[in-house]
């Protein structure tokens, strides 16, 4: 069991990694000044959603969708947390998941990485965590009936590091209920 758990992270890994080279491979999407979201790039966007998304694929999960209420809704609390870095969640109405790095070099599938890396700790014979671990994070990206994405990235002020955030619509992590 271990083996083939360890395999998955592998081929997980694996696709996150050729999904990023090819996402960030094409410099002329990158150039096109009408192609360039008021607030998060398209690259941005499938930075943070083509790792999601490819979780949720793994579990046969319909995709979710980018949505600009939610990235504006994302982009504004991702804003307050520039000046102090905190690692608190906005406690509005949608699922969220937040990140936070030290230093100014952390990119989206960086942060959706490491949620989707909690799979190692979620039990779905139990619906739980592992012990003294945590998966929430993991839980909400593959959580079924979640449809719908909006994340952003901001540079602390005064190197305080990253701060990234993704919210989910209709949210996840329900108790008692479970994700797939």
């Amino acid at each position: 069991m271990a083996m083939l758990i360890q395999s998955s992270i592998a081929i997980t890994s694996t696709i996150l990694l050729l999904f990023f080279i090819i996402s960030t491979s094409n410099p002329a999407a990158a150039t096109n000044i009408h192609n360039v979201a008021k607030y998060v790039s398209q690259s941005t966007r499938q930075q943070f959603l083509g790792p999601q998304n490819t979780a949720r694929a793994f579990l046969r999960v319909p995709p979710l969708k980018w949505d600009t209420k939610l990235e504006k809704y994302a982009q504004l609390y991702a804003n307050k947390r520039r000046y102090d870095c905190a690692l608190q969640h906005s406690n509005g109405p949608f699922g969220e998941n937040i990140f936070w790095g030290s230093g100014r070099g952390w990119t989206p599938v960086q942060a959706a990485s490491a949620w989707i890396d909690e799979r190692k700790w979620y039990r779905y014979g139990s619906n739980s965590c592992a012990r003294g671990q945590i998966c929430g994070h993991y839980t909400q990206i593959v959580w079924r009936k979640t449809r719908k994405i909006g994340c952003a990235r901001v540079d602390c002020f005064g190197g305080k590091g990253v701060f990234m955030i993704c919210n989910y619509d209709p949210p996840g992590n329900y108790y008692g209920e479970r994700p797939y």
